[in-house]
């Protein structure tokens, strides 16, 4: 089984990596900083080889920016890794600053990361999860996306976008036997979060670790259904009715 996730050179996406290698996982992980996904991958590999299973790693250095990057990604892991099981949108980029003072390279730049990239990545790995026997898509959004914060204008309308495709993408793969879920945390104790939310008491953050013991539940369980719409609305905290 193979997991393909985003934004794994540090903070959730790297718990995630980490908790998925243990499981067995083989992992392709994208980010921009070469040396720490190199990094990540040992520590996988090694979590890997603690619980009896040997997995395999393949690093993608990527700019989710680029509007070739989906594309490309995507490709790249089933050349080296033979397909996609499972598949983490976990890459974001942060924006803090009054509404007044955003700027359209701004915006562009944080709705490429948030939800442009993973909208493509999705569209690019369909036709290798029609062909994986357990297929799954976790897409990592924000409680943002649901509530307001003042000046976080364009990080939570992007976190919104991803919410909104993520509904839609999961009813459209469901003739497919696709699981898809969002994930939609409040504030987590990563370096992000920090730059962001300076004024919040770590000791009052999720830590990354409880995400992955989500990840962790919803890529094991068993159950025949396809549109998980329960654990997107038990995860958001607020229900899409």
């Amino acid at each position: 089984m193979v997991a393909l996730i985003t934004g794994a050179s540090r903070g959730i996406g790297e718990t995630i990596a980490l908790e998925l290698g243990g499981l067995g996982f083989d992992l392709a992980l994208v980010g921009r900083d070469r040396e720490s996904l190199e990094a990540i991958a040992g520590m996988a590999e090694g979590a890997g080889s603690a619980a009896g299973e040997g997995i395999k790693t393949h690093c993608i250095v990527a700019d989710l920016s680029k509007v070739e990057a989906a594309k490309g990604i995507v490709e790249e892991t089933a050349k080296a890794m033979g397909g996609i099981d499972i598949l983490v949108n976990c890459a974001g980029v942060p924006q803090n600053g009054p509404f007044t003072d955003v700027t359209p390279e701004e915006w562009d730049r944080v709705f490429a990361v948030n939800a442009r990239a993973p909208f493509f990545i999705c569209q690019a790995a369909l036709p290798y999860l029609k062909a994986s026997q357990k297929p799954t898509v976790i897409n990592i959004s924000s409680v943002v996306g649901f509530k307001g914060y003042a000046n976080q204008s364009v990080y939570s309308s992007s976190k919104h976008a991803l919410a909104g495709f993520t509904q839609v993408f999961a009813k459209e793969v469901q003739p497919f036997g696709i699981r898809v879920h969002l994930i939609s945390p409040g504030a987590v104790a990563t370096e992000m979060v920090r730059k962001m939310r300076p004024d919040i008491n770590p000791s009052e953050l999720i830590q990354p670790e409880e995400i992955a013991e989500i990840v962790r539940f919803l890529v094991t369980r068993k159950g025949t259904g396809t549109i998980d719409e329960f654990y997107i609305r038990r995860y958001s905290g607020l229900a899409f009715d």
